[in-house]
């Protein structure tokens, strides 16, 4: 299929699809004339790469991960360096959440106190 029709398959426009080709995420086929031409597993790669960003991957990552992946959810195959991966950035994830709950936390207690204040006056 042409980029176009990939496009109107996955719903994701032709313009990111040539970004994820740029990335070494898709690896279409250039026919004689130039044009991109994709095979049928493209439209899985392409909601496994979509499903891996809305996880907070980034695309080096999830170049990755690609290999490893199966079905459309990705299923991710269980080797040493995914898992080393997936780990990684989940104590990533938890270190950040962690800073956001602290900073969520000064700002509640320095609303409190403000409202306290307006209180009183």
């Amino acid at each position: 299929m042409r980029i176009g029709e990939l496009a109107a398959v996955t719903g994701v426009p032709a313009r990111m699809l040539r970004y994820y080709e740029a990335q070494g995420l898709l690896r279409p086929i250039r026919t004689a004339n130039g044009y991109r031409h994709y095979d049928d597993r493209a439209a899985v790669t392409v909601r496994q790469i979509r499903a891996l960003l809305a996880a907070g991957l980034s695309t080096d990552e999830i170049r990755q991960l690609l290999p490893c992946a199966s079905s459309e959810t990705p299923d991710l195959e269980p080797c040493e360096e995914v898992l080393s991966l997936l780990r990684s950035r989940l104590a990533g994830l938890d270190e950040r959440i962690g800073a956001l709950a602290g900073a969520r936390g000064a700002l509640s207690r320095y609303l409190s106190a403000a409202e306290d204040l307006a209180d009183v006056r």
